[in-house]
Protein backbone atom coordinates (compact mmCIF):
# COMPACT_ATOMS: atom_id res chain seq x y z
CA UNK A 1 0.00 0.00 0.00
CA UNK A 2 1.95 2.97 -1.31
CA UNK A 3 -0.81 5.57 -1.34
CA UNK A 4 -4.01 6.31 0.56
CA UNK A 5 -6.75 8.71 -0.39
CA UNK A 6 -10.35 9.48 0.36
CA UNK A 7 -13.39 8.84 -1.82
CA UNK A 8 -16.39 11.12 -1.30
CA UNK A 9 -19.83 10.34 -2.68
CA UNK A 10 -20.69 14.03 -2.34
CA UNK A 11 -24.14 13.52 -0.83
CA UNK A 12 -26.22 16.53 0.11
CA UNK A 13 -29.73 16.84 1.53
CA UNK A 14 -31.69 19.73 3.10
CA UNK A 15 -32.05 17.81 6.37
CA UNK A 16 -31.23 19.81 9.52
CA UNK A 17 -28.77 17.15 10.71
CA UNK A 18 -26.79 17.17 7.47
CA UNK A 19 -23.67 19.30 7.24
CA UNK A 20 -24.15 19.46 3.46
CA UNK A 21 -27.65 20.84 2.89
CA UNK A 22 -27.15 22.14 -0.65
CA UNK A 23 -25.10 21.54 -3.77
CA UNK A 24 -23.13 24.66 -2.88
CA UNK A 25 -22.29 23.21 0.54
CA UNK A 26 -20.97 19.94 -0.83
CA UNK A 27 -18.90 21.59 -3.56
CA UNK A 28 -17.21 24.05 -1.20
CA UNK A 29 -16.67 21.38 1.43
CA UNK A 30 -15.18 18.99 -1.14
CA UNK A 31 -12.53 21.59 -1.95
CA UNK A 32 -11.91 22.21 1.76
CA UNK A 33 -11.56 18.48 2.39
CA UNK A 34 -9.03 18.09 -0.42
CA UNK A 35 -6.96 20.90 1.11
CA UNK A 36 -7.21 19.43 4.62
CA UNK A 37 -6.28 15.96 3.37
CA UNK A 38 -3.23 17.37 1.64
CA UNK A 39 -2.22 19.07 4.89
CA UNK A 40 -2.41 15.66 6.59
CA UNK A 41 -0.11 14.07 4.04
CA UNK A 42 -2.90 12.04 2.42
CA UNK A 43 -2.06 11.14 -1.18
CA UNK A 44 -5.37 11.46 -3.02
CA UNK A 45 -8.76 13.19 -3.09
CA UNK A 46 -11.33 11.32 -5.19
CA UNK A 47 -14.97 12.11 -5.90
CA UNK A 48 -17.90 10.03 -7.11
CA UNK A 49 -19.95 11.28 -10.09
CA UNK A 50 -23.70 10.59 -10.25
CA UNK A 51 -26.29 12.28 -12.44
CA UNK A 52 -29.92 13.02 -11.51
CA UNK A 53 -29.02 12.76 -7.81
CA UNK A 54 -28.28 15.03 -4.87
CA UNK A 55 -24.60 14.22 -5.21
CA UNK A 56 -21.57 15.51 -7.07
CA UNK A 57 -22.25 15.38 -10.81
CA UNK A 58 -19.98 17.79 -12.75
CA UNK A 59 -16.41 16.81 -11.87
CA UNK A 60 -14.23 19.13 -13.91
CA UNK A 61 -15.10 22.46 -12.25
CA UNK A 62 -14.58 20.77 -8.87
CA UNK A 63 -11.27 19.18 -9.88
CA UNK A 64 -10.03 22.48 -11.32
CA UNK A 65 -10.99 24.40 -8.19
CA UNK A 66 -9.37 21.80 -5.91
CA UNK A 67 -6.30 21.82 -8.15
CA UNK A 68 -5.98 25.58 -7.80
CA UNK A 69 -6.30 25.36 -3.99
CA UNK A 70 -3.82 22.47 -3.48
CA UNK A 71 -0.28 21.74 -4.65
CA UNK A 72 0.63 18.08 -3.94
CA UNK A 73 -2.41 15.84 -3.53
CA UNK A 74 -3.67 13.72 -6.42
CA UNK A 75 -7.19 14.60 -7.59
CA UNK A 76 -9.46 12.05 -9.18
CA UNK A 77 -12.89 10.62 -9.86
CA UNK A 78 -14.39 7.27 -9.05
CA UNK A 79 -15.96 7.12 -11.63
CA UNK A 80 -17.23 9.21 -14.56
CA UNK A 81 -19.95 7.38 -16.48
CA UNK A 82 -18.78 7.56 -20.10
CA UNK A 83 -22.29 7.01 -21.43
CA UNK A 84 -23.00 10.65 -20.50
CA UNK A 85 -19.84 12.11 -22.04
CA UNK A 86 -18.79 13.75 -25.29
CA UNK A 87 -15.19 12.50 -25.67
CA UNK A 88 -13.97 15.60 -27.52
CA UNK A 89 -15.40 18.06 -25.05
CA UNK A 90 -14.12 15.82 -22.26
CA UNK A 91 -10.56 16.04 -23.61
CA UNK A 92 -10.70 19.82 -23.34
CA UNK A 93 -12.28 19.85 -19.88
CA UNK A 94 -10.07 17.16 -18.35
CA UNK A 95 -6.91 18.57 -19.91
CA UNK A 96 -7.69 22.05 -18.61
CA UNK A 97 -8.31 20.71 -15.09
CA UNK A 98 -5.09 18.67 -15.29
CA UNK A 99 -3.05 21.68 -16.40
CA UNK A 100 -4.50 23.81 -13.59
CA UNK A 101 -3.39 21.15 -11.11
CA UNK A 102 0.05 20.83 -12.76
CA UNK A 103 -0.53 17.23 -13.79
CA UNK A 104 -2.14 15.76 -10.66
CA UNK A 105 -5.36 14.38 -12.15
CA UNK A 106 -6.03 10.63 -11.74
CA UNK A 107 -9.23 10.28 -13.76
CA UNK A 108 -11.45 7.26 -13.10
CA UNK A 109 -13.92 6.47 -15.87
CA UNK A 110 -16.22 3.54 -16.62
CA UNK A 111 -19.55 2.36 -17.94
CA UNK A 112 -21.02 3.57 -14.66
CA UNK A 113 -23.14 2.14 -11.87
CA UNK A 114 -26.91 1.62 -11.58
CA UNK A 115 -28.62 4.95 -12.16
CA UNK A 116 -31.25 7.11 -10.48
CA UNK A 117 -33.33 7.21 -13.67
CA UNK A 118 -33.97 4.87 -16.58
CA UNK A 119 -31.44 5.30 -19.40
CA UNK A 120 -30.32 8.65 -18.07
CA UNK A 121 -27.69 9.17 -20.74
CA UNK A 122 -30.42 9.41 -23.36
CA UNK A 123 -31.65 12.62 -21.74
CA UNK A 124 -28.18 14.00 -22.47
CA UNK A 125 -28.75 13.32 -26.16
CA UNK A 126 -26.90 10.02 -26.42
CA UNK A 127 -28.71 6.91 -27.63
CA UNK A 128 -27.63 3.30 -27.98
CA UNK A 129 -28.44 0.54 -30.44
CA UNK A 130 -31.02 -2.18 -29.83
CA UNK A 131 -28.23 -4.69 -29.23
CA UNK A 132 -26.64 -2.38 -26.62
CA UNK A 133 -29.54 -1.64 -24.25
CA UNK A 134 -27.32 -0.81 -21.25
CA UNK A 135 -25.02 1.49 -23.19
CA UNK A 136 -21.97 -0.55 -22.15
CA UNK A 137 -20.59 -0.85 -25.68
CA UNK A 138 -21.22 2.84 -26.31
CA UNK A 139 -19.25 3.66 -23.15
CA UNK A 140 -16.35 1.56 -24.39
CA UNK A 141 -16.36 3.18 -27.82
CA UNK A 142 -16.36 6.62 -26.26
CA UNK A 143 -13.53 5.58 -23.97
CA UNK A 144 -11.43 4.33 -26.87
CA UNK A 145 -11.98 7.63 -28.72
CA UNK A 146 -11.16 9.65 -25.60
CA UNK A 147 -7.91 7.74 -25.10
CA UNK A 148 -6.99 8.18 -28.75
CA UNK A 149 -7.61 11.93 -28.58
CA UNK A 150 -5.47 12.22 -25.43
CA UNK A 151 -2.51 10.92 -27.46
CA UNK A 152 -2.44 14.42 -28.94
CA UNK A 153 -2.23 13.58 -32.63
CA UNK A 154 -3.72 16.06 -35.08
CA UNK A 155 -6.83 14.90 -36.94
CA UNK A 156 -8.84 17.98 -38.00
CA UNK A 157 -8.22 19.74 -41.32
CA UNK A 158 -7.32 23.39 -40.73
CA UNK A 159 -9.22 26.25 -42.32
CA UNK A 160 -7.13 27.73 -45.16
CA UNK A 161 -8.27 31.18 -44.01
CA UNK A 162 -8.25 30.91 -40.21
CA UNK A 163 -9.00 33.71 -37.80
CA UNK A 164 -5.64 33.06 -36.11
CA UNK A 165 -2.43 31.46 -37.45
CA UNK A 166 -2.31 27.66 -37.18
CA UNK A 167 0.66 25.39 -36.55
CA UNK A 168 1.55 23.19 -39.54
CA UNK A 169 -0.34 19.98 -40.22
CA UNK A 170 -3.63 18.65 -38.95
CA UNK A 171 -5.01 20.21 -35.78
CA UNK A 172 -5.73 18.57 -32.44
CA UNK A 173 -8.00 19.58 -29.59
CA UNK A 174 -6.62 22.26 -27.31
CA UNK A 175 -5.70 22.11 -24.58
CA UNK A 176 -4.48 18.53 -24.56
CA UNK A 177 -2.51 17.70 -21.41
CA UNK A 178 0.46 15.63 -22.53
CA UNK A 179 0.74 13.30 -19.52
CA UNK A 180 -2.92 12.70 -18.75
CA UNK A 181 -3.19 9.63 -21.00
CA UNK A 182 -1.14 7.59 -18.49
CA UNK A 183 -3.35 8.71 -15.59
CA UNK A 184 -6.68 7.35 -16.81
CA UNK A 185 -8.24 4.58 -14.70
CA UNK A 186 -11.01 2.17 -15.63
CA UNK A 187 -13.55 1.25 -12.96
CA UNK A 188 -13.92 -2.51 -13.46
CA UNK A 189 -16.79 -4.56 -12.05
CA UNK A 190 -15.59 -7.94 -13.33
CA UNK A 191 -12.42 -9.83 -14.13
CA UNK A 192 -13.10 -9.49 -17.85
CA UNK A 193 -13.41 -5.70 -17.74
CA UNK A 194 -10.20 -5.53 -15.68
CA UNK A 195 -8.41 -7.41 -18.46
CA UNK A 196 -10.01 -5.07 -21.03
CA UNK A 197 -8.64 -2.09 -19.08
CA UNK A 198 -5.13 -3.56 -19.24
CA UNK A 199 -5.47 -4.24 -22.96
CA UNK A 200 -6.37 -0.58 -23.47
CA UNK A 201 -3.59 0.88 -21.32
CA UNK A 202 -5.61 2.15 -18.38
CA UNK A 203 -4.92 1.83 -14.68
CA UNK A 204 -7.39 -0.25 -12.68
CA UNK A 205 -9.90 1.11 -10.17
CA UNK A 206 -11.94 -1.46 -8.22
CA UNK A 207 -14.60 -0.44 -5.72
CA UNK A 208 -16.48 -2.20 -2.94
CA UNK A 209 -18.86 -3.78 -5.46
CA UNK A 210 -18.08 -6.36 -8.15
CA UNK A 211 -19.69 -9.24 -9.96
CA UNK A 212 -19.78 -12.38 -7.83
CA UNK A 213 -17.79 -14.69 -10.07
CA UNK A 214 -16.70 -17.48 -7.72
CA UNK A 215 -18.68 -17.36 -4.46
CA UNK A 216 -15.48 -16.59 -2.54
CA UNK A 217 -15.17 -13.70 -0.06
CA UNK A 218 -15.16 -10.28 -1.67
CA UNK A 219 -11.53 -9.44 -0.91
CA UNK A 220 -10.37 -12.77 -2.40
CA UNK A 221 -12.30 -12.18 -5.62
CA UNK A 222 -11.05 -8.62 -5.83
CA UNK A 223 -7.43 -9.69 -5.34
CA UNK A 224 -7.85 -12.17 -8.21
CA UNK A 225 -9.29 -9.36 -10.34
CA UNK A 226 -6.22 -7.20 -9.65
CA UNK A 227 -3.88 -10.07 -10.49
CA UNK A 228 -5.75 -10.76 -13.75
CA UNK A 229 -5.27 -7.11 -14.67
CA UNK A 230 -1.54 -7.20 -13.93
CA UNK A 231 -1.10 -10.44 -15.87
CA UNK A 232 -2.75 -8.86 -18.90
CA UNK A 233 -0.70 -5.65 -18.76
CA UNK A 234 1.96 -5.15 -21.43
CA UNK A 235 4.48 -2.64 -20.02
CA UNK A 236 6.53 -2.63 -23.21
CA UNK A 237 3.52 -1.66 -25.28
CA UNK A 238 2.23 1.05 -22.95
CA UNK A 239 5.55 2.39 -21.73
CA UNK A 240 4.67 2.70 -18.05
CA UNK A 241 3.87 0.57 -15.03
CA UNK A 242 0.16 0.53 -14.14
CA UNK A 243 -1.45 1.38 -10.84
CA UNK A 244 -4.30 -0.35 -9.06
CA UNK A 245 -6.68 1.06 -6.48
CA UNK A 246 -9.42 -0.33 -4.28
CA UNK A 247 -11.89 1.42 -1.99
CA UNK A 248 -12.95 0.44 1.50
CA UNK A 249 -15.25 1.72 4.21
CA UNK A 250 -12.90 1.94 7.20
CA UNK A 251 -13.70 3.71 10.47
CA UNK A 252 -11.11 3.66 13.26
CA UNK A 253 -12.96 3.94 16.58
CA UNK A 254 -11.06 6.45 18.68
CA UNK A 255 -13.79 8.69 20.18
CA UNK A 256 -17.25 8.42 21.69
CA UNK A 257 -18.64 10.13 18.58
CA UNK A 258 -17.18 7.35 16.43
CA UNK A 259 -18.94 4.77 18.60
CA UNK A 260 -22.28 6.59 18.42
CA UNK A 261 -22.14 6.96 14.67
CA UNK A 262 -20.74 3.63 13.54
CA UNK A 263 -20.51 0.83 16.10
CA UNK A 264 -23.23 -1.75 15.54
CA UNK A 265 -23.91 -0.76 11.95
CA UNK A 266 -24.44 -4.37 10.93
CA UNK A 267 -22.35 -4.38 7.74
CA UNK A 268 -19.30 -6.28 9.02
CA UNK A 269 -19.88 -9.11 6.51
CA UNK A 270 -19.94 -9.22 2.72
CA UNK A 271 -23.38 -8.85 1.16
CA UNK A 272 -24.78 -10.58 -1.92
CA UNK A 273 -27.45 -9.17 -4.21
CA UNK A 274 -28.53 -8.63 -7.82
CA UNK A 275 -27.81 -5.31 -9.52
CA UNK A 276 -30.00 -6.30 -12.49
CA UNK A 277 -31.92 -9.32 -13.77
CA UNK A 278 -28.80 -11.21 -14.83
CA UNK A 279 -25.93 -9.95 -12.64
CA UNK A 280 -25.23 -11.30 -9.18
CA UNK A 281 -22.98 -8.93 -7.24
CA UNK A 282 -20.99 -9.03 -4.02
CA UNK A 283 -20.54 -5.97 -1.85
CA UNK A 284 -17.51 -5.82 0.42
CA UNK A 285 -17.78 -5.52 4.18
CA UNK A 286 -17.07 -2.40 6.23
CA UNK A 287 -14.23 -2.24 8.75
CA UNK A 288 -15.23 -0.56 12.02
CA UNK A 289 -13.07 -1.21 15.09
CA UNK A 290 -10.33 -0.01 17.39
CA UNK A 291 -7.10 0.81 15.48
CA UNK A 292 -5.11 -2.23 16.67
CA UNK A 293 -7.94 -4.56 15.70
CA UNK A 294 -8.29 -2.83 12.33
CA UNK A 295 -4.62 -3.40 11.57
CA UNK A 296 -5.03 -7.15 12.04
CA UNK A 297 -8.24 -7.28 10.00
CA UNK A 298 -6.81 -5.26 7.12
CA UNK A 299 -3.65 -7.36 7.02
CA UNK A 300 -5.89 -10.30 6.15
CA UNK A 301 -7.55 -8.43 3.27
CA UNK A 302 -5.91 -9.89 0.16
CA UNK A 303 -6.95 -7.03 -2.13
CA UNK A 304 -5.41 -4.40 0.15
CA UNK A 305 -2.16 -6.34 -0.05
CA UNK A 306 -2.44 -6.54 -3.86
CA UNK A 307 -3.33 -2.89 -4.62
CA UNK A 308 -0.93 0.05 -4.47
CA UNK A 309 -3.62 2.62 -3.60
CA UNK A 310 -6.35 2.42 -0.96
CA UNK A 311 -9.28 4.86 -1.03
CA UNK A 312 -11.21 5.38 2.20
CA UNK A 313 -14.87 6.28 1.74
CA UNK A 314 -15.82 9.24 3.92
CA UNK A 315 -19.25 10.19 5.33
CA UNK A 316 -19.23 13.64 3.76
CA UNK A 317 -22.60 14.69 5.26
CA UNK A 318 -20.97 14.69 8.70
CA UNK A 319 -18.83 17.63 7.61
CA UNK A 320 -15.22 18.39 6.79
CA UNK A 321 -13.91 18.32 10.37
CA UNK A 322 -15.30 14.84 11.06
CA UNK A 323 -14.03 13.44 7.74
CA UNK A 324 -10.60 14.85 8.55
CA UNK A 325 -10.79 13.16 11.95
CA UNK A 326 -11.41 9.78 10.26
CA UNK A 327 -8.57 10.27 7.80
CA UNK A 328 -6.20 11.43 10.52
CA UNK A 329 -7.07 8.49 12.76
CA UNK A 330 -6.41 6.07 9.92
CA UNK A 331 -3.22 7.80 8.83
CA UNK A 332 -1.79 7.98 12.36
CA UNK A 333 -2.96 4.77 13.97
CA UNK A 334 -3.56 2.21 11.19
CA UNK A 335 -1.86 2.96 7.87
CA UNK A 336 1.78 3.02 9.10
CA UNK A 337 1.40 -0.58 10.31
CA UNK A 338 0.34 -1.51 6.77
CA UNK A 339 3.46 0.00 5.23
CA UNK A 340 2.21 3.49 4.31
CA UNK A 341 4.21 6.67 4.85
CA UNK A 342 2.86 10.22 4.44
CA UNK A 343 3.93 12.00 1.27
CA UNK A 344 5.44 14.79 3.35
CA UNK A 345 6.26 15.48 6.98
CA UNK A 346 3.01 17.18 7.93
CA UNK A 347 0.61 17.13 10.89
CA UNK A 348 0.28 13.32 10.75
CA UNK A 349 3.63 13.29 12.53
CA UNK A 350 2.84 16.17 14.85
CA UNK A 351 -0.14 18.17 16.03
CA UNK A 352 -3.73 17.58 15.06
CA UNK A 353 -4.78 19.77 12.15
CA UNK A 354 -7.15 22.54 13.15
CA UNK A 355 -10.44 23.05 11.36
Amino acid sequence: MNKIGFLSFGHWTPHPQSQTRSASDVLHQSIDLAQAAEDLGIDGAYFRVHHFARQLSSPFPLLAAAGARTSRIELGTGVIDMRYENPMYMVEDSSAADLISDGRLQLGISRGSPEQVIDGWKYFGYGSEEDDPSGAEAARRKTELYLQLLEGEGFAEPNPRPMFPNPPGMLRLEPTSEGLRQRIWWGAGSDATAVWAAQNGMNLMSSTLKNDESGEPFHVQQAKQLRAFKDAWDSERWGFEPRTSISRSIIPITTDADRRYFVGGGDAEDQIGNIDETTRAIFGRSYVDEPDALVEQLRNDEAIAEADTLLITVPNQLGVAYCVHILESFAKHVAPSLGWKPNWEGPVEGDTIQQ
